[in-house]
């Protein structure tokens, strides 16, 4: 039998991504249609164990659509990993009349959200990273935002190392996953993607193909690599060395993150806040909002876990095609 639900909490975890503010309206709107009360956590499940909680209503989020990070902040949060931390946090939510929790984050803030849900506390999570790596949906808040302000840089880097005639690597943000650095390749036309999931660290051969444009006529060289690869300005001097043509790293790091959410990623966030929403107020827990063959759906926290993610690997083979 479903648990009745009569106030929830929404919290964003781990790193914010651009539009995160979107889904937490959604979040406050969507219940309060529902005739439920809403507690915003403050600082993710940090805030949660140092009871940073309060009261939200409409106007609350009023304002914060186009807004970048999360009104909520975030942090990671070591002691909820422990079943002590995690006990803590659920006896918490019961203090304070929460009776479910809408998490905005990526797989760690999922995990923790399955705990919660193992010790009755009714949980959603809404998929939140720029990195695109939930497997169990095809598009996760702040993918959009964080690819096109990579795109936008590159653009501009490409104009100066033109100028130059240099080579160089730009650096984006995806720790185990390719998908921002892939999307760039496209983009912005690069001569070579470097992804955690397919870069087999051969670096001489990065260095013949590099060699071989000069020898084409091209007169730069635009080297996409991923943070999980890393050791980007390492990499630029031993280029510089082999190739004897100036190179340049180049790391964007956490501007990736941050920016007005572009209209993808408040369209996306509204309706996954809007659907975490109303699964609580069916009285669903321990399920994930995903977005799956064009169409919005949910589901387990535990098989969205287990799921993999890779590179699909038509669209590298096209990459690989399309570089001349």
């Amino acid at each position: 039998m479903a648990k009745v639900v009569k106030t929830i909490g929404v919290l964003t975890s781990g790193g914010d991504a651009p539009g995160m503010n979107a889904a937490i309206r959604a979040v406050v709107r969507t219940a309060i249609h529902e005739g439920l009360k809403v507690k915003g956590i403050m600082r993710g499940y940090a805030g949660l164990l140092s009871e940073e909680i309060v009261d939200m209503d409409s106007t609350s989020v009023s304002d914060i659509m186009h807004r970048g990070g999360t009104i909520l902040y975030t942090a990671r949060c070591m002691e909820f990993t422990t079943p002590e931390g995690q006990e803590l946090g659920a006896e918490i939510c019961r203090k304070h009349g929460i009776d479910g929790i809408v998490v905005i984050g990526g797989d760690g803030s999922f995990r923790g959200a399955g705990k919660l849900a193992a010790l009755g506390i009714n949980t959603i999570g809404v998929p939140g990273t720029i990195d695109l790596d939930i497997a169990c949906s095809e598009y996760t808040i702040g993918f959009d935002t964080a690819v096109n302000t990579a795109m936008e840089a590159i653009d501009k880097v490409r104009d100066t190392s033109t100028s130059h005639e240099r080579c160089s690597i730009i650096e984006v943000m995806g720790r185990n996953a390719g998908y921002i650095a892939l999307w760039c390749g496209f983009a912005n036309g690069a001569e070579d993607i470097l992804l955690p999931e397919r870069y087999d660290g051969n670096e001489q051969a990065l260095i013949n193909r590099i060699i071989d444009n000069r020898k084409r006529g091209k007169k730069h060289n635009i080297i996409i690599n991923a943070e999980g690869i890393g050791h980007s300005t390492s990499m630029a001097r031993r280029i510089e060395a082999a190739t004897g043509i100036e190179t340049r790293a180049t790391i964007l790091g956490h501007m990736q993150r941050g920016g007005t959410p572009t209209c993808k990623d408040r369209v996306y966030a509204s309706i996954m806040g809007a659907k975490a929403a109303l699964l609580l107020a069916e009285g669903k827990s321990n399920r994930v909002v995903a977005y799956k063959n064009g169409a919005y759906v949910d589901f387990d926290i535990q098989e969205a876990l287990s799921m993999k993610k890779d590179i699909p690997e038509d669209q590298y083979e096209i990459f690989k095609m399309l570089v001349r």
